[in-house]
């Protein structure tokens, strides 16, 4: 399946009909929805449901003030959960119409998480420069996630990088830079809605037909475009040749 989606009933056609979900019976009929969650489950990205947006800024969980509504897992168990089984996921997407998932990072995959306009930024010079840069998604809060290669565990411990570049989504605010979900983090897969009556969602840019690269291909460019969005380094691009 490819990113570039196009056609009356192509899977963006779909897609966005879903994403403008007026009711439960719009979105038991989204099956544009569940071919990009089993696309996303075929490259082997392990899923788990998650929170949809309630009226009113509000979270579909049951928790009073929730911090991060519509973008956390609705089980505590999520991380041995989180499954690439294909019939796993049809049951769930088809049982909760209106479910966002998931993906748990670390396994088989990382995700770069970095401001959208350090994103974009990055992601022309990636290209320009012939990288591989992988399935890539964006979400309309402000972030454009990078998905990559797990770096694993390594054995020497201290090699790990600092919490900042390893953080969990509740603690975004804290790092408007890049942040590294990798071990006992996730974020949203796409398609993904958020709260808000403005339609925003999570989408992909790239979809997960792209390999996954290395994430050391593509760091040193993501902190370089992360320390000028945050006013660290106000040098622009060096001009192309």
């Amino acid at each position: 399946m490819s990113a570039e989606f196009g056609g009356p009933m192509s899977l963006r056609g779909k897609l966005t009909q879903w994403l403008r979900g007026r009711g439960p019976e719009q979105a038991a009929d989204a099956d544009g929805r569940e071919a990009l969650l089993l696309a996303a489950a075929g490259a082997g990205l392990p899923l788990a449901p998650a929170a949809h947006p309630a009226p009113g800024y509000r979270c579909s969980c049951d928790r009073v003030g929730c911090p991060t509504p519509a973008r956390h897992p609705v089980s505590f168990a999520w991380q041995t959960q989180s499954t690439t089984d294909r019939s796993q996921i049809e049951r769930w997407a088809r049982h909760q119409p209106q479910a966002n998932f998931i993906t748990a990072t670390g396994m088989v995959h990382d995700v770069l998480d970095v401001p959208l306009q350090a994103g974009r930024e990055a992601l022309e010079r990636l290209q320009s420069q012939g990288v591989d840069v992988g399935p890539v998604a964006q979400s309309d809060d402000g972030r454009m996630l990078f998905f990559t290669l797990t770096r694993g565990t390594p054995e020497d411990e201290d090699e790990w990088w600092p919490c900042e570049l390893d953080c969990h989504p509740e603690t975004m605010d804290e790092h408007p830079g890049l942040r590294w979900h990798c071990r006992g983090s996730y974020v949203l897969v796409p398609p993904a809605r958020l709260p808000g009556d403005d339609g925003e969602s999570v989408h992909w840019l790239r979809g997960p037909e792209h390999p996954l690269p290395d994430p050391l291909t593509l760091l040193e460019t993501l902190t370089d475009a992360c320390a000028r969005y945050t006013g660290q380094d106000p040098a622009p691009w060096p001009l192309r040749h």
